[in-house]
C-alpha cells in the first residue's frame, strides 16, 4: 500500500461502507429501488446513484452535462442541485443498470485507492469548484457514504453497522459542529455549558463551553449545573444531526433537561447536514 498511514481510516471506513451498500442492493427487485428513504426528497435508487456520482467524482470522472427538472421541490440551493445533477440522470435506470455501475465503480475507486501516492495535504477539486486538502475531502467521503449507508438500511429495514469504522468518522464529524449549534445557531448565554450524553453502539459524554466572548469549544469534561443537558442514543444523535427526522418525531428517545427556550434552539438548530 502507497497510501499515506493518516488517509488510510477513511479509505477503511468508505471500503467497509461501500461493500455493505453493495450487499444490500444487489438482491434488490425493481420496486425495492423506488422506496422512500429518510434523506429528503430521495429515493433507494436516488441514494446509490449519489454515491456512485460522489465515487466517479472522486476517481476524476468529468461532471455528467444535464438539465434539471424545475419540479424538484427538495432541491432549494446550489449545493443541493450540484449533488442532484449525478442523482437526476441516472432517475431511470434499471436495477441491473444500478448494480453493475456500482460494481464497476467499486472496482475503479479499489484501484486508485491502492495507488495513490498523494499527501494529505494535496490538494483536489471539491463541490461548486472549491477545493480541499485530500484528507478532509477522504473523511467528508467517508462520512458522507456511512450516513446513506444508514438511509438505505432505514429504507430497507436493515439495520446495521452502527459501530463501523464509518460510525466513529461520523462521530467525531458531527461532534465537530456541535459548538457552532450551541454557541451560534442556538445563541446559548456566556459562560454556560451544554452537556450530551450518548449511549448505544456508540457512547460518548461532550460539553460544549460558551466563553464570554460567545464562543463555544467542545470538552470531554463533564460540567457542573450546565445550562443545559440531552441524553439520547446514538441512532437518534445521527438522524437528529443529518437532518433525517425532526426533534418532534423523536421526542420520546431524546431526554432534554434545563431551560426551555435553550433546548428548544439547540434541538431546532441541531440539524447540520442534510
Amino acid at each position: 500500500m502507497s497510501l499515506h498511514p493518516t488517509l488510510q481510516p477513511y479509505a477503511d471506513a468508505w471500503t467497509h461502507s461501500i461493500e455493505a451498500i453493495s450487499e444490500l442492493v444487489l438482491p434488490l427487485v425493481e420496486a425495492d429501488w423506488n422506496r422512500r428513504t429518510p434523506c429528503p426528497g430521495w429515493s433507494v435508487r436516488d441514494i446509490v446513484s449519489h454515491v456512485i456520482g460522489l465515487d466517479c467524482e472522486m476517481y476524476g470522472d468529468p461532471r455528467p452535462i444535464h438539465t434539471l427538472p424545475r419540479d424538484l421541490y427538495h432541491v432549494t440551493n446550489d449545493i443541493q442541485r450540484y449533488m442532484e445533477m449525478q442523482v437526476d440522470v441516472r432517475r431511470h435506470h434499471t436495477a441491473p443498470e444500478m448494480t453493475s455501475e456500482l460494481e464497476y465503480t467499486v472496482i475503479r475507486r479499489n484501484r486508485q485507492l491502492r495507488n495513490e501516492s498523494r499527501q494529505p495535504t494535496a490538494m483536489v477539486r471539491g463541490p461548486l469548484g472549491t477545493e480541499l486538502t485530500l484528507e478532509e475531502s477522504m473523511r467528508r467521503h467517508a462520512f458522507n457514504v456511512w450516513v446513506h449507508e444508514q438511509d438505505l438500511r432505514a429504507a430497507l429495514g436493515r439495520p446495521g453497522n452502527l459501530d463501523s469504522p464509518g460510525a466513529h468518522i461520523t462521530r467525531d464529524a458531527l461532534l465537530a459542529e456541535l459548538p457552532a449549534v450551541v454557541a451560534e445557531k442556538a445563541d446559548a448565554p456566556r459562560s454556560s455549558a451544554v452537556v450530551f450524553d450518548v449511549h448505544g453502539p456508540i457512547e460518548f459524554l461532550r460539553t460544549i463551553r460558551v466563553d464570554i466572548q460567545g464562543r463555544g469549544t467542545l470538552e470531554t469534561a463533564p460540567a457542573l449545573g450546565p445550562a443545559a443537558a440531552f441524553t439520547l442514543d446514538w441512532e437518534t444523535f445521527v438522524r437528529l444531526a443529518c437532518g433525517r427526522v425532526s426533534a418532534e418525531a423523536v421526542s420520546d428517545r431524546v431526554k432534554a433537561e434545563g431551560e426551555p427556550e435553550l433546548t428548544a434552539a439547540i434541538l431546532r438548530n441541531f440539524a447540520v447536514t442534510k
